[in-house]
């Protein structure tokens, strides 16, 4: 087993760096990044190292542990889980549990007086919250449980990009159907909805019974139906006889029309209200957690999971061939946390040894952050930090995209009786329910969504819609907690997905790997969009929003976001540059083909100019895909188990292209 770190000894080695900093005029933290010698045990080589068990990097080492590989999982948090994380409408409250979060920090505008201008910066962390989660399963153990596919246009995008038609839409919805365990279509000779039904992801609807008791007005909540549906379908279709979508609810050859991962959907281009398919199974979350512990389970001899590792770097040779990760081991290293503390050292710091390649699987602010500490990225910002320069990609922490999103809160006329017995919490009426399989809790909350075009003449829809009780206006410390002390309040949330902005950035605080990077977003006027196309798409949704309040009274008491006083294109502008947010950070270390500069990975997920290296992770996008990126990620994960395992059989080699 690797020993303790001895503390004297770390003391002396910080002291000597930081007096060669004082003579070299090299930035370093004041906080070793050199700790003693690195120990290695004897069961520390495997075939395959994988960095980070999100939505990534847990399905990866499952599948190539089930194809016959050695497995090695590094994972920064531990293996904590209770009703936070198991209870789907306590998705808000896991995003802010103690044991489950990191909160990162971010910039939405590098001016200081513009970010000032959002009620949810914190000038004592400098930036908006950003829930990320650190534990098996990564962000997926406290997302939305959403599982939309992609749009067609977005993998003929990456095909036209790498000159890869591996990318192309017809090649890419079969690992959607591969990973699919659909719980709501049943199976019919032809397969026409495209649905897989074997998959390791479990995905299901809201139970049929409490569907139809939100849709149908089997409630006492009259204004559930005619203060939020009825207004909403009236918009969305109107002259619509809502027999046309109960017809629609009950005639199984008819409900692809509200499926948006029915194939015939998608292909379709359709938009309008859908249905929201959720990964849960007898109404508990489900998700790579519980697939990378299956397989761990049935392949203990095959599939290691660490935890508690967080890895600092990967360990280059001098042909610049990955072998190897350095991790420093203990709890609570990472300094992303609410409340500064000093820096915690780690009981033990640790190297692993791949025998094939490593897979860095850590998201789109980690994957970067590891590759800069490990000598990758741009060559004078490393320098800066005093990191050694092993291989210059000048495109590492660039082209950092996210959605934009923003919320109009109303507040009814009176408590949703829907919501008469939830405490939100173990041991409330609901939450026996939730124990028995049924009721509010199984659900994520969404009452109603559907997608719309902005624009008429775009291909696909770029805005998601969705309405749920609550206060939810984006993200701050406290905000789970704010967003069910009331029940007279409902939240629309407008997401605008395709979005044109890739000016966002990841970079480096100090060579320290315990200190989170710098995120700075860009939005808006900040942004690559000269045309302002995402702003007035944003603004589009606003104005469809309430169109649907306005319509929704007696029931709708007053709108509190944006406010009455908020009128017209250009006070909504305003609004939305202040208060927008994202969630669904992506494209940091893009795909891209060997003449682009700032391309990180080829088509095949490798790093260019470093040999057994790849990225399997949201940061490898060169758009951010669809509205919720989760799915594209679980099928990144698929297509990478092909590639690496095809190279693998056939001995080929597993070096990037150079840069």
């Amino acid at each position: 087993m690797p020993h303790p770190v001895d503390r004297r000894r770390f003391l002396a080695s910080t002291v000597r760096i930081g007096a060669a900093a004082l003579l070299t005029g090299c930035q370093v933290s004041t906080v070793s990044t050199r700790p003693p010698p690195l120990s290695t045990r004897p069961d520390s080589t495997y075939d395959y190292i994988v960095i980070g068990a999100g939505a990534g990097g847990a399905p990866l080492a499952a599948n190539l542990a089930k194809l016959g590989h050695t497995v090695l999982v590094l994972e920064s948090g531990g293996d904590d889980s209770g009703p936070a994380d198991q209870v789907p409408l306590f998705h808000p409250q896991a995003s802010e549990a103690p044991q489950l979060r990191w909160d990162f920090f971010v910039r939405h505008y590098a001016d200081d007086h513009i970010s000032r201008r959002d009620p949810k910066f914190r000038p004592e962390h400098g930036g908006v919250l950003y829930p990320r989660c650190s534990t098996l399963g990564g962000c997926t153990v406290h997302n939305a449980l959403i599982l939309l596919a992609p749009h067609p246009t977005d993998w003929e995008r990456i095909a036209a990009l790498t000159g890869d038609s591996s990318w192309r839409y017809t090649e890419m919805r079969a690992y959607f159907q591969r990973l699919e365990r659909c719980g709501y279509v049943s199976p019919v000779p032809g397969n026409p909805s495209g649905h897989g039904f074997t998959g390791w992801l479990p995905v299901n609807l809201p139970g049929r019974a409490l569907m139809h008791k939100l849709l149908f007005n089997l409630i006492v909540d009259t204004q559930l139906r005619d203060g939020i549906f009825l207004p909403a379908y009236r918009t969305l279709y109107p002259g619509g006889k809502l027999a046309r979508l109960k017809s629609l609810l009950t005639d199984i050859s008819q409900q692809w029309q509200l499926d948006p991962n029915d194939r015939r959907f998608l292909e379709a281009h359709r938009e309008g209200l859908v249905l929201l398919p959720m990964t849960t199974a007898a109404g508990r979350r489900a998700g790579p957690r519980e697939y990378l512990l299956e397989v761990a389970r049935a392949h203990p001899e095959r599939l290691t999971i660490l935890t508690h590792r967080l890895v600092h770097r990967v360990l280059l040779d001098d042909a610049r061939r990955a072998v190897g990760v350095e991790a420093w081991r203990g709890r609570h290293l990472y300094r992303a946390e609410r409340d500064p503390s000093p820096a915690k050292e780690p009981e033990a710091v640790e190297t692993f040894r791949a025998r094939r390649e490593i897979i860095l699987a850590g998201g789109a602010f980690n994957t970067p952050q590891i590759l800069m500490l490990s000598g990758i990225g741009p060559a004078e910002a490393l320098r800066r930090h005093g990191i050694p320069v092993r291989v210059a990609l000048p495109g590492v922490g660039r082209n950092l995209q996210d959605r934009y999103e923003i919320s109009v809160v109303t507040e009814m006329r009176r408590d949703f009786t829907l919501l008469r017995d939830a405490r939100f919490r173990p041991g409330d009426p609901p939450y026996r329910q939730w124990q028995r399989g049924r009721g509010l809790y199984t659900t994520n909350g969404v009452l109603l969504s559907f997608s719309r075009r902005s624009r008429p003449q775009l291909t696909e829809p770029d805005l998601f819609v969705f309405g749920m009780p609550g206060n939810f206006r984006g993200y701050y410390p406290g905000y789970a907690k704010d967003a069910v002390a009331r029940k007279d309040l409902f939240s629309w949330i407008v997401l605008k997905a395709h979005t044109r902005n890739d000016a966002g950035t990841v970079r480096l605080h100090s060579a320290d790997p315990r200190q989170p990077p710098q995120i700075d977003f860009h939005y808006f006027d900040e942004a690559s969009d000269p045309d302002g196309e995402d702003l007035e798409a944003v603004i589009d949704g606003l104005e469809f929003v309430r169109t649907i309040v306005r319509a929704g009274r007696p029931h709708v008491h007053r709108e509190l976001i944006p406010g009455p006083e908020i009128q017209g294109r250009e006070a909504l502008a305003a609004f939305v540059r202040a208060n927008a947010w994202g969630h669904h950070a992506a494209c940091s270390c893009r795909m891209g083909r060997n003449d682009d500069p700032l391309a990180v990975v080829d088509s095949r997920f490798r790093v260019r100019g470093v040999g057994n290296l790849r990225i399997v992770d949201a940061s490898v996008f060169p758009h951010i895909p669809g509205f919720f990126i989760v799915s594209a990620v679980y099928m990144l994960a698929e297509k990478a188990t092909d590639m690496i395992h095809a190279d693998a059989v056939a001995g080929s080699p597993t070096g990037g292209e150079s840069s």
